[in-house]
């Protein structure tokens, strides 16, 4: 009987006589290339110039039995063939660039003869809508980048803002300009800090700038004395923006949300911007961080004297009692309004010197006495806003050294402003308590996961340690 042949018995090897075949995707991508290839070499054999590589040479180079030599042949000369149909590219004209930075007293007028300019283009530009806006505001410090050829003007460019710039061009009929946009992008970063010393130095070491430490002590000075009330071992979270612009980083921007662990008690806020653009910081409930009135209204080197009834005057050497908080900070510094209010007195008072004092909502007054000078705006009759510059720290009247001598008054009686229940402000707008209630949710979620890494991590290196 006849079998067919077992395939487990199947011998599979080449006889020793029998070539190895060539590959045919190599002989078909061979004649594939040779076909556009030769089309190229005819059409270049109209130009003036002839090939290196015509189309004979394909066609020589294709007989050849060899398909992998065809292939490497073909490759070898396809950029010489191409390049025969390719434009020649246009050349790049050879502008010279000159960037101008307006100093004090400086005009564009002058620049542009200090740099051999064409002033006749500088009066057409100055006619435009947006340059003729722009040239009226010139203060020191603004720049201009321009593209010339002899001293004419081909384009202008100049940054207005972090987000906009103007550029001037020189068309074929004649010069124009637009307002264009310089994309930002907002990057979020989170970051934690211990106190062992200062608010400052613990936020530069987290890696945080001034401005975004600033804004923390900003944020919590209605309830953190930042000089006398942290404790070595407090510490803080805060998100913030960060400012980017063609990948690389412009600068900090505002606080997202913030919390403040201080002596056992926990501060938050988180901003919140309403629909007119005006942003502000509430409690994850919806209240005001700020109040009516701020704690300290210098930024000062130590308490000279607290709130004290039974105080010995340092000058009349007598029991005098102190119904205020002497701050003592350098001759100079700035004297902040403790809350809105009108001025109601201003001049000299007795020992207290050169005096202001501030009448506010809810009965309450503020004094501010030893002042040096004042400022020219806060005069009787006058009203300032909260955190204004009112005056500046001296010493006239009956004081031994610079300081501010600060009182606060509730329907006539003195309070110590450094303990007293201060007022709130207004929470946020019931217009606006919804939308900010749902944005809190997700905030803090973000905030309380980072917490819990920062714990971690800590509690790592404690093992570790």
């Amino acid at each position: 009987m006849h079998r067919r042949p077992s395939p487990l018995l199947h011998d599979y090897k080449h006889s020793s006589a029998q070539e190895p075949k060539k590959s045919k995707a190599l002989q078909w991508f061979a004649v594939g290339l040779t076909v556009p290839l030769a089309a190229l070499a005819l059409i270049s054999s109209m130009t003036s110039t002839p090939p290196a590589a015509t189309a004979s040479d394909v066609a020589a180079i294709m007989v050849s039995s060899d398909a992998e030599l065809n292939v490497a042949a073909v490759l070898d000369i396809a950029p010489e063939l191409i390049a025969l149909i390719e434009p020649e590219p246009e050349p790049i004209p050879d502008f010279d660039v000159v960037n101008l930075k307006i100093g004090r007293g400086d005009t564009l007028d002058r620049l542009f003869r200090q740099n051999n300019l064409n002033l006749g283009h500088l009066a057409t530009i100055a006619k435009l809508e947006e340059p003729k806006k722009l040239f009226r505001l010139l203060k020191p410090g603004d720049e201009f980048q321009i593209l010339h050829e002899n001293g004419s003007i081909i384009s202008m460019y100049s940054v207005l803002s972090l987000s906009s710039a103007i550029r001037i061009e020189h068309t074929d009929d004649g010069f124009v300009s637009e307002i264009i946009e310089r994309p930002i992008e907002i990057r979020k970063r989170l970051a934690y800090g211990v106190i062992n010393s200062s608010l400052f130095e613990s936020g530069a070491d987290a890696g945080l700038s001034d401005k975004v430490i600033m804004n923390i002590a900003g944020i919590f000075a209605w309830d953190v004395d930042f000089v006398l009330d942290i404790r070595q071992g407090d510490n803080f979270y805060v998100q913030y923006e960060e400012i980017w612009q063609e990948g690389e980083y412009v600068a900090d921007g505002e606080i997202i949300v913030a919390e403040f662990n201080n002596n056992g008690r926990t501060h938050r806020a988180i901003r919140f911007i309403d629909s007119s653009g005006f942003s502000d910081y509430f409690t994850p409930a919806g209240d005001s961080v700020r109040k009516a009135f701020i704690r300290a209204p210098v930024d000062f080197t130590r308490v000279s004297s607290n709130f004290n009834p039974r105080r010995r005057h340092p000058i009349l050497n007598t029991i005098r009692a102190h119904r205020g908080v002497d701050y003592a900070a350098p001759r100079g510094t700035p004297i902040n309004a403790a809350g809105d209010g009108k001025v109601i007195f201003r001049g000299v008072k007795n020992g207290y010197g050169k005096t202001i004092i501030l009448q506010h909502g809810g009965n309450i007054t503020t004094l501010y006495a030893h002042m040096s000078n004042y400022i020219a705006k806060a005069r009787v009759g006058t009203r300032v806003r909260q955190a204004e510059t009112i005056g500046f720290v001296g010493a006239t009247g009956l004081a031994t050294a610079n300081h501010l001598h600060y009182e606060y008054r509730l329907n006539g009686v003195h309070r110590n402003p450094r303990t007293v229940t201060l007022p709130q402000a207004e929470p946020i707008d019931e217009q606006y308590r919804d939308k900010f209630l749902a944005s809190v949710e997700p905030i803090l979620k973000e905030l309380e996961q980072f917490k819990r890494t920062q714990i971690a991590s800590v509690a790592y290196n404690d093992d570790q340690s």
